[in-house]
């Protein structure tokens, strides 16, 4: 009865050990999703909204040229532009038919004309004199090929003078060779003066005097002295009615000589 009874207890765990396995399998089971077969290929479906437009790409290669277009229609005519350079010189075309002989002319009293031409002559000798009367006897002028000198009698000191002379549209006289330097002298000395200012002034460098165009002293054999005396600031020069130059203080009134161009 033991054996029997072991037995049964036996055949029951085992009994329930296979239900615990079979339940165990069942919910495994129904817990893996396993995939089916591929189904059938769906409708096409609509088409759906435009999206938005993306970034612009790099530019593409450069196509070949197209086809040349039909000529279009003139254009309104531009602006004239520069004449261009003369042309060479042509050749001589052939000689026209000759004109038609025109009328006698009168006869020329020549002998008329030429009174009239001497007596002309004689006319322009006579306002040339009368020119010349007046430069140098009424408006005292000395003048040598080149240049006219015209003797100033009011008393200026030497800067006061040197603009006035550039007024009158000339410069303080520059005695600049022997003869003009002698010239000059018989126009102080006939004028009964002893001294006036000519256009000599202090150099610009060195220390030495220059004429007032800016050009270097180039007649210093008459100076009063065997040499030039040194210039300063407020040194001027003067020249006698002896014809020599001697020093003097610009801020002395003088009389003085303008110098003019006759061209």
């Amino acid at each position: 009865m033991g054996g029997k009874h072991f037995t049964r207890k036996n055949l029951l765990l085992f009994l329930v050990l296979c239900n615990m396995a079979l339940v165990f399998t069942i919910e495994v089971c129904t817990n893996t999703v396993l995939p089916g077969s591929k189904g059938d290929q769906g409708e096409v479906g609509d088409k759906g909204d435009e999206g938005r437009l993306g970034k612009t790409g790099p530019p593409g290669h450069r196509g070949l040229p197209g086809e040349c277009g039909e000529k279009g229609e003139p254009g309104q005519l531009g602006k004239m532009g520069p004449a261009g350079e003369r042309g060479d010189k042509g050749e001589r075309g052939t000689d026209g038919p000759s004109g038609l002989k025109g009328k006698a002319g009168t006869t020329c009293d020549c002998g008329r004309y030429r009174k009239v031409i001497g007596q002309m002559d004689i006319n322009i000798g006579r306002l040339k004199n009368a020119v010349k009367f007046v430069k140098n006897v009424i408006m005292g002028v000395k003048e040598t090929e080149e240049k006219f000198y015209l003797l100033v009698k009011e008393a200026r000191r030497y800067r006061d003078a040197l603009i006035n002379c550039k007024l009158r549209g000339g410069t303080l006289a520059m005695p600049k060779t022997t003869g003009t330097n002698t010239l000059l002298t018989s126009y102080v000395s006939e004028a009964s003066l002893t001294h006036v200012f000519i256009g000599l002034q202090l150099a610009e460098t060195g220390g030495q005097y220059a004429y007032v165009d800016g050009s270097p002293l180039q007649n210093s054999t008459v100076w009063g002295l065997e040499v030039p005396p040194k210039a300063d600031s407020n040194s001027c020069v003067q020249m006698g009615s002896n014809g020599a130059w001697s020093k003097v203080e610009c801020d002395v009134p003088k009389y003085f000589i303008c110098e003019f161009l006759k061209k």
